[in-house]
């Protein structure tokens, strides 16, 4: 039972963190909390029992976030 709740609690957040990309302005921002959503899910999969795919996503994860951020520093942003 007590681990029903954790999933819960984990899947829940999943959906506040996508919603939180989706309706976030900085592009930035919307970067690093990707970044909480790939940890979110990597602790879901060991919850789950699939150590395994936890691993894929936490490098995954990483790797797609210092992408991201690479991306962003090089291009040119206007400022409002």
């Amino acid at each position: 039972m007590q681990i029903l709740s954790l999933e819960a609690i984990l899947l829940i957040s999943l959906i506040v963190i996508a919603l939180v990309i989706i309706f976030v302005d900085d592009l930035m921002t919307a970067v690093v909390v990707y970044c909480a959503f790939s940890f979110i899910t990597m602790f879901l999969y060991i919850v789950m029992g699939a150590p395994d795919v936890a691993f894929t996503e936490a490098v995954i994860g990483v790797l797609s976030t210092i992408f991201f951020i690479m991306i962003l520093r090089s291009i040119k942003r206007k400022t409002k």
